[in-house]
């Protein structure tokens, strides 16, 4: 995992979720909300965050990895 997140954005935890009543996640970056998750989706990842929960930098992984193409490092800023 090493090569993964080379610049070590992941370990300022910039993503977080919440867990609604009706076992929704909504996730967040940076405290906005991104993407809400739902039904079997959720369940699945809810079961891999509980598996990984030790770990800060899978969670983070894992958050980033569900909301797809996110933050690839390569994009332009203006000056």
């Amino acid at each position: 995992m090493s090569g993964i997140d080379k610049r070590n954005k992941l370990l300022e935890e910039p993503f977080t979720y919440i867990l609604t009543k009706k076992a929704t996640m909504i996730i967040y970056f940076n405290k906005k909300q991104i993407m809400v998750v739902k039904d079997k989706q959720a369940e699945r990842l809810i079961k891999k965050i509980k598996n990984c929960e030790h770990s800060i930098l899978e969670v983070q992984l894992l958050l980033a990895k569900i909301t797809g193409n996110f933050k690839h490092g390569n994009e332009k800023h203006s000056k």
